[in-house]
């Protein structure tokens, strides 16, 4: 029997992205962003939610540009204090070390030191109460080179994370399972 436990914002898995984005003045700022996902695939979308107090909010309407930096476990550390501190007051790239990267294709920086870049450009903004959602054009993907397996960005060696709206914990990926669009095939209907 299922038990009801309210209406919450949780589900499995909730990313960690890491939205940078330029202010007004040029200076570069990251924050931790859970709430988001690719949201088309024709064409390729992602979206996120970010509540308007925050410095990132503003910067997205004003630049019209993000990039999504995934960052492997190695820097949960970092990706964490990026939800911690507000860009408004603090310098987060000079605080943690990692270098903001001048994307040649949107109005945003990128992280040099975490393996996985989309960089975005703004299509679309919907208010939806406490957030907005922004929902970015993918422009293109970055990986570190010798993170691409045949082709395409290797999960087990990019090593990202993932967060745990319900305990607020960060959680590593697991084990591989199965082929997608393959096991279901067993099923004969």
């Amino acid at each position: 029997m299922k038990k009801s436990i309210g209406a919450k914002t949780i589900v499995y898995p909730t990313p960690v992205f890491i939205v940078g984005t330029y202010d007004e003045n040029g200076k570069p700022n990251a924050m931790n962003v859970a709430w988001g996902g690719i949201s088309c695939s024709s064409p390729p979308c992602v979206s996120i939610s970010v509540r308007e107090a925050t410095y990132t909010h503003g910067n997205i309407l004003n630049k019209k540009a993000f990039t999504v930096n995934i960052p492997s476990e190695s820097h949960i550390k970092e990706a964490d204090y990026f939800g911690i501190v507000s860009g408004k007051n603090e310098n987060k790239f000079a605080s943690t070390g990692l270098t903001p990267v001048k994307s040649k294709l949107v109005d945003a920086p990128y992280i040099k030191e975490f393996p996985l870049i989309l960089e975005c450009k703004l299509v679309n903004t919907t208010e939806l109460g406490l957030h907005t959602h922004f929902t970015g054009k993918i422009m293109d993907v970055k990986v570190d080179e010798n993170l691409i397996d045949n082709g395409n960005p290797d999960i087990e060696q990019i090593k990202p994370f993932l967060y745990d709206p319900s305990s607020r914990s960060y959680y590593g990926i697991g084990k591989r399972l199965k082929n997608a669009f393959s096991v279901g095939k067993d099923i004969k209907s």
